[in-house]
Formats: C-alpha cells, sequence, structure tokens
C-alpha cells in the first residue's frame, strides 16, 4: 500500500462517518493548534521525552468538545469546517496531513467511537510503559523486541525485562545509547532490526511522518503505541496499545 493509498482509504472512511451523522455541510468549527510542552505532557521526573526538546510537537484539534491529538514535526494552525478538511491533500503535504489526523481523532472521539485521544501527564507514561510491558511478558513471555521511535519510558521498561532494539529517524539520537540500548537508524537498519525482531511495538506518529507503510506488510506481528494512530488503528484494524488509564 502506497502512503496515496492509504491516505485515500482514510478519507473515504472518514467520510462515511461524516456522511452518516450529517457533518459535511454542518456548520461546527475544527480548530487546530500546537500544544506547549506543559499542556502536552505536564511535568515529568524524566526529561528526555521529544515533547520537551522541542524534537516533536504535539498539535490538538478540537470538535464540539472532541479533542484529538498527533505527534508532527509539521506544526500548523487550522480552523475550518469538516469539508475544509475533507479537501486537504494528506498524503503529499505534511501540513495537510497533520490536521486531517488529529481532526479524524477529534470527531471519532466526538462521536465516541474511540478514546485515549490526548496524551498522558505528568508520571502517567511510565506507568503506561509498565502496563506494556506486562503484557508483552504475559502474552509474549520474552520475545527479541523491535521498538520503533524513541519514547523514553517505554525503552526504559522494557530493556530492563526483555531484548530490545530500537529505531529512530533523529539525526541526534541515532547512535547513542538510551537505557543502555543502541539507537539504530530508522532507514540504514530498518531490515535487519525488524528481521531480528520477533515483535514490533512501533510509534503511531509513523502515520503523520508518513513511514507508516513500511509497516503495513510485515510478516511480524506490530503493535502501534501513542495517541496519534487511534482513529487510523480503528478505521484500518491495526492493532493499537495505550494503557494510559491503567
Amino acid at each position: 500500500m502506497t502512503l496515496q493509498e492509504l491516505f485515500d482509504t482514510l478519507k473515504f472512511k472518514f467520510r462515511e462517518i461524516v456522511d452518516k451523522h450529517d457533518l459535511l455541510k454542518s456548520p461546527l468549527v475544527i480548530t487546530c493548534r500546537a500544544l506547549s510542552s506543559q499542556e502536552a505532557i505536564g511535568e515529568t521526573i524524566r526529561k528526555d521525552y521529544p515533547l520537551l526538546n522541542g524534537k516533536d510537537i504535539m498539535v490538538q484539534a478540537a470538535f464540539e468538545g472532541g479533542l484529538g491529538q498527533v505527534f508532527t514535526d509539521s506544526p500548523v494552525e487550522f480552523k475550518g469546517l469538516v469539508e475544509d478538511v475533507l479537501a486537504l491533500d494528506a498524503a503529499n503535504n505534511s501540513h495537510d496531513r497533520t490536521i486531517f489526523i488529529a481532526t479524524l481523532n477529534a470527531v471519532m472521539n466526538k462521536l465516541n467511537m474511540i478514546n485515549r485521544t490526548v496524551h498522558c501527564k505528568g508520571e502517567v507514561p511510565e506507568n503506561c510503559a509498565r502496563s506494556i510491558g506486562n503484557w508483552v511478558e504475559s502474552s509474549f513471555n520474552h520475545p527479541k523486541i523491535a521498538q520503533v521511535g524513541y519514547q523514553p519510558a517505554l525503552l526504559s521498561n522494557l530493556a530492563s525485562r526483555f531484548e530490545v532494539r530500537i529505531l529512530d529517524l533523529n539525526p541526534e539520537v541515532i547512535g547513542t545509547v538510551k537505557s543502555g540500548v543502541k539507537v539504530l537508524d530508522g532507514v540504514k537498519d530498518f531490515r535487519e532490526t525488524v528481521d531480528w525482531s520477533n515483535i514490533i511495538l512501533c510509534t503511531g506518529s509513523v502515520l503523520s511522518n508518513g513511514t507508516i507503510v513500511n509497516f503495513l506488510n510485515l510478516d511480524k506481528q506490530v503493535y502501534f503505541y501513542g495517541i496519534t494512530i487511534a482513529g487510523a488503528a480503528q478505521l484500518l484494524g491495526l492493532n493499537r496499545l495505550c494503557y494510559a488509564d491503567l
């Protein structure tokens, strides 16, 4: 599946939702804006979350009380109608993609089709990481894990319990050692890491940066974590892990 085909599919499924609920010509306004790190994640003991060093930006869409967020390197402000969002070129324009994903999450959240669309704050990410680690152990015993995307709490928990290799695209992180694990190049080391692993835990941010297509047809089980992919995972039948409320 190409990125164009992926977003054509998401747009088609979103349009079905919109039509069912008569939202296409609705005067209800969608707003998108970038959040400060304090708004996005709050006060944390760890200070190495990408949200705190400006490497990732959180954009939030609001729709009649429904909220949807997306990690992105293409922050944008937007105010418009549902039909305006459906007209965006999410496959080829990263700013349009940010708006589309955040809006999809916000609208589906408003319609009670998905939950956990807002990033957890404070020390809740640590609890989520432990819950994911517990789930991995109960489901797979002691697998070899490929983690895609540097999420420090998750890596710390997994590395203390399993064999882990981690991939990332940030050149400032690649080659460094985090929680005793060397961060590998998400492009150069992709195939070797995937072949080595038993399961893949992948950041949902691959949807916003467009690399998600690399993870859709693998012969390994892929589990996406985080809020960015909430709506898309529901519509595409992808595995999603989020234990923020446990």
